[in-house]
């Protein structure tokens, strides 16, 4: 039996999560004047730690074939914010892509909102599905125009070019992540409880 990618995730939640945003940013400082330089390079990442409850075998082992299934840095899975799954502002509408983005765009166009819809800066949204699902977080509050339509700054920026008119997941989105490492790991402690953790970064 062929394992598909990218997998989902076993049902048991989180312990803890914790979320990185990269960027990739160079400075040079001057060792006289102490003046900086800084350039902005195009590299935006998701990194993930994720650790999960002690827990029984039963419920171990599903999470132990999950991380072996990856096979180390090769297979894909999809990963969301677990609490942040609802967004802050209503959304009311079917939100779309409105036109055309090219890759690296940082300024996310939508339309199809009822007027007067509102986005709240941190809300999570996702564009594509399974192996073209990226995650995305809204930096700016907005609220739809008497057309339903808006434009608010995301982080990271577009990844692929997207097309008019492609859906907005906004409710438990998710993006594509890979392990961080080759090495998985899990502990056995007493009274056969289980304990894992492992880190993840976005699938590029």
């Amino acid at each position: 039996m062929s394992i598909s990618y990218p997998l989902a995730l076993p049902g048991t939640g989180f312990a803890g999560v914790v979320l990185r945003a990269r960027d990739v940013v160079g400075i040079g400082t001057s060792p006289f004047t102490l003046t900086q330089q800084v350039q902005q390079h195009q590299g935006q990442a998701w990194e993930a730690d994720i650790s999960l409850p002690r827990m029984s075998r039963a419920d171990a082992e599903a999470w132990i074939t999950f991380l072996l299934k990856l096979k180390g840095v090769y297979g894909t899975f999809l990963l969301r914010d677990a609490v942040s799954g609802t967004p802050r502002g209503t959304w009311a509408g079917t939100p779309l892509v409105d036109g055309a983005h090219a890759a690296l765009a940082s300024v996310l166009n939508i339309k199809g909102l009822t007027p007067g819809a509102t986005v709240k800066a941190g809300d999570f949204l996702q564009l594509g599905s399974g192996a073209t699902a990226r995650l995305h977080k809204v930096l700016d509050d907005g609220t739809a125009d008497g057309s339903g339509d808006l434009a608010t700054d995301i982080w990271p920026s577009v990844r692929e070019a997207v097309s008019d008119g492609a859906a907005i997941v906004i409710t438990n989105a998710v993006g594509r992540f890979r392990l961080a490492s080759n090495a998985r790991e899990w502990e056995i402690g007493l009274a056969a409880r289980y304990g894992l953790r492992f880190s993840a970064v976005e699938a590029l």
